[in-house]
């Protein structure tokens, strides 16, 4: 049986996936946390080794520990306004830490590594943390050349209900805040799936290698107004809202793919699914224009509810 080691495995993306691949491959799901990590393996029920990736020393050991066959990349530090509070610490994990993991796949000769990406590492986003990203998928499409080892990422926008996410956040607010929800924006605009989507991404990337090697695969989202997402929210779990001034980094628009890339962007399909592919050489099929929360169709109302409905997996 292959192994796959996950990095970011006590997290919310690499939770699910941890469970999703346990029937067909040997899961190593790492994290720095070794509460969560205990917490995964009871809950999970998947090997986990603790692992700081930002230590080369600790990456290339449990490399040799575990010496998987296929790596996928989860491990972040994704709160935009803490990495313009604390940008060192972003470009530890995501950039150095993401160079780490690719450097030592290499040199432990493993097949395939996937990382986990944002639709903020596009050229137009202005923040930290999108940047951090941008650098973390360029260095994996460049050293897809490097050696046998295959590299790809995948980018997309929210995850409905993970950790640290608009929805828990307003939960909470719900609890802690006299029924009220204080909001940044209700004029945004963001990209959200679910968590199946996220999963069923990743591995559409991991079973298609062989097509997604050396560049980034994209789903096709629909967009979400953050308003129509408060009043869906509102009528499911009751409260009110007021508005707050918006945090550092925010913006209103998400760009999946800007129009720097789209000359380098085919739409493909794979298991009869619609996907974006965005190339490390220009495309004769390239997509018309670029892909945004302004220009994409919007989530249903009914579609926006069911994401609503998301059951906690019981970590904590």
């Amino acid at each position: 049986m292959k192994k796959i080691l996950i990095t970011g495995g006590t997290g919310f993306l690499g939770r699910a996936l941890a469970r999703k691949f346990q029937a067909d491959y040997h899961v190593i799901a790492c994290g720095r946390n070794n509460y969560l990590n205990e917490r995964v393996r009871k809950v999970v029920g998947c090997e986990v080794v603790p692992l700081d990736i930002t230590n080369m020393d600790a990456v290339r050991e449990t490399f040799s520990l575990v010496k998987p066959d296929i790596i996928i990349h989860a491990a972040a530090t994704k709160y935009v306004h803490l990495a313009e509070q604390f940008p060192n610490e972003c470009l530890d994990i995501n950039i150095k830490g993401s160079q780490n993991i690719a450097r030592a796949a290499i040199e432990h000769k493993v097949a395939t590594v996937i990382g986990i990406s944002t639709d903020k590492a596009s050229v137009k986003n202005n923040s930290f943390y999108g940047l951090s990203k941008r650098v973390m998928e360029k260095l994996f499409v460049l050293m897809n050349n490097e050696a046998s080892t295959k590299f790809a990422c995948v980018r997309f926008g929210n995850i409905a209900w993970s950790t640290g996410s608009v929805f828990p956040i307003w939960q909470k607010m719900l609890k802690e805040n006299n029924n009220l929800i204080e909001t940044t924006g209700a004029h945004m605009r963001r990209f959200i799936f679910s968590l199946d989507d996220a999963v069923r991404l990743v591995e559409n990337c991991l079973i298609h290698i062989d097509k997604t090697q050396g560049n980034i695969l994209c789903p096709q989202m629909k967009t979400v107004l953050m308003q129509d997402a408060l009043d869906c929210f509102i009528e499911r779990f009751g409260g009110s809202y007021q508005k707050i001034p918006a945090r550092a980094g925010e913006s209103v628009d998400e760009v999946m793919i800007d129009p720097y890339e789209v000359p380098f962007t085919s739409s493909i399909k794979l298991n009869d699914e619609s996907f974006y592919l965005i190339h490390k050489q220009r495309v004769e099929n390239a997509i018309k224009e670029s892909v945004s929360t302004d220009n994409q169709p919007s989530l249903e109302k009914e579609a926006l509810l069911r994401l609503l409905t998301f059951e906690s997996d019981a970590i904590f």
